[in-house]
């Protein structure tokens, strides 16, 4: 028997086609105190796995609408650390046995009884308890799931992947839009080191780091003597991206005259240095990324209609981490590999119930915020190789504070109500269903509703929708 708290239960995801084989596992470990979801086919625990870091896995390797093996792959893939036990008939012992060798703790041959398997996860979770593992974790990424620091294998960041080699030869304006934190620059940086001109320089400006009157100055460059200040001669941005990438942040914020000068720099492909008449022809790919709407900036004439339409060439749109729910365990793993080699530690590895706080949060500043997340477990985990919840900041954590609107920051451009509602309503489930350790009914019972509507808000919400 577990000493864990309903609570704290450790969740384990049952996959097996035949409703009488998981009522009996789930009946005899919940006894033994763990938390049971369940899993028809490879679709709907694909669906589960891409939601919640369970502690424990047991998968069929014969499903009705898959292979087993496919599931556990991918689970292995995303969660290094989940306890994986296959089942199978007799005939399918070799693939079991093959399993084996991809990190799969054990394997049942059916019929076995519910006990067996109780006693299977209760003996890794003893094996596991002592020490903690030092093999190397660091997490392999598919190569197309990856593009230099853009990770992601949702649909939104595949596409947003695809986009990125398609334009990426291209000299045509790129234009990246997305909120705060979404890895504006890391998209344009991938797109150059893709491009023709990989070789040529990269130049970042962002608009909003330097004042507003000094912003030509930086991107057209100055004559000496040309303002007060300008002792000596500088080279403006465009020149010195002649051949490569400039890519210019916050575009937003450029004011209408700022704007006008842009434009025409765009269409003449040459820039006059503050103080100087003499054009200067250069030749640089131009990228812009924005979290603003430019569209409603031009309807509500603080944005040009023409320098919009000159730069939406190309445009790339980057989903907010909230909505792509699954990468967070890539985008963790990958942060944390980043984090270790930057600090010459050896590899750390996050627990499953830190995973779960890392993927209930609500993340309002993308991936910016889930380094900053990041780097501070690193460093409050001390010497231990496992990242716990205990290491992850109070905020994450205990999201209750952080939760309510009254601290929520109503950014200049608005802000979406439905999406807010979504998610009030996804981390207030999300909530429930944590204190009852995965139990629907009770969950249903907390927020005072019905059961039926708690499933039609599961499946709505993408937080799958058994009933348990």
């Amino acid at each position: 028997m577990t000493s864990s708290p309903p609570g704290n239960a450790l969740t384990v995801l049952l996959v097996d086609d035949e409703a009488d084989i998981r009522d009996l596992m789930r009946e005899r470990l919940e006894l033994d105190g763990f938390a049971v979801d369940e899993a028809a086919g490879a679709v709907e625990a694909n669906a589960k796995l891409e939601q919640h870091a369970y502690d424990a896995l047991v998968v069929d390797l014969r499903l009705p609408d898959g292979d087993g093996a496919d599931v556990l792959r991918a689970a292995l893939q995303r969660y290094p650390q989940i306890m994986a036990v296959v089942m199978t008939g007799f005939g399918g012992v070799p693939e079991a046995v093959a399993a084996m060798k991809r990190g799969v703790v054990d394997f049942l041959v059916k019929p076995f009884s519910p006990a067996t398997l109780a006693d299977t996860l209760q003996a890794e979770i003893d094996r596991r308890r002592p020490r903690q593992e030092n093999a190397d974790l660091r997490f392999q990424l598919q190569t197309r799931a990856r593009i230099d620091d853009v990770v992601g294998q949702s649909g939104a960041m595949q596409q947003v992947l695809r986009l990125i080699e398609r334009v990426a030869p291209m000299n045509a304006p790129v234009l990246i839009q997305g909120e705060t934190g979404t890895g504006k620059e890391l998209v344009a940086r991938a797109i150059h080191a893709r491009s023709r001109r990989a070789e040529q320089r990269f130049v970042a400006f962002n608009a909003a780091a330097i004042p507003e009157s000094l912003v030509e100055a930086e991107l057209f460059g100055h004559a000496r003597g040309a303002f007060t200040g300008a002792v000596n001669a500088r080279v403006g941005r465009f020149e010195l991206a002649d051949r490569g990438t400039i890519f210019i942040d916050e575009l937003a914020l450029m004011s209408m005259p700022l704007q006008a000068k842009l434009l025409r720099v765009l269409q003449e492909k040459e820039v006059e240095r503050l103080g100087e008449s003499r054009p200067i022809k250069f030749d640089a790919r131009v990228i812009v990324a924005t979290n603003a709407d430019l569209r409603k900036m031009v309807k509500d004439g603080t944005f040009r209609e023409d320098l919009y339409y000159r730069l939406n060439v190309l445009p790339v749109v980057l989903p907010p981490l909230r909505e792509r729910r699954e990468d967070i365990p890539l985008v963790a793993r990958h942060l944390l590999e980043r984090s270790c080699r930057s600090n010459a530690l050896s590899m750390k590895h996050f627990s499953q119930s830190a995973m779960r706080a890392l993927m209930s949060f609500h993340w309002p500043g993308n991936i910016r915020q889930l380094e900053n997340a990041v780097e501070h477990s690193v460093a409050m985990s001390g010497l231990s190789e496992e990242i716990g919840p205990d290491s992850l900041p109070t905020d994450i954590v205990q999201p209750e504070r952080e939760f309510l609107l009254p601290s929520m920051n109503i950014p200049d451009e608005g802000i979406s109500f439905s999406s807010v509602v979504s998610q009030v309503e996804r981390e207030l489930i999300s909530r429930c269903l944590q204190k009852t350790g995965g139990n629907k009914r009770q969950a249903a019972r907390l927020l005072q509703l019905s059961r039926t509507t708690l499933i039609d808000k599961l499946h709505r919400l993408n937080l799958g929708g058994s009933a348990a």
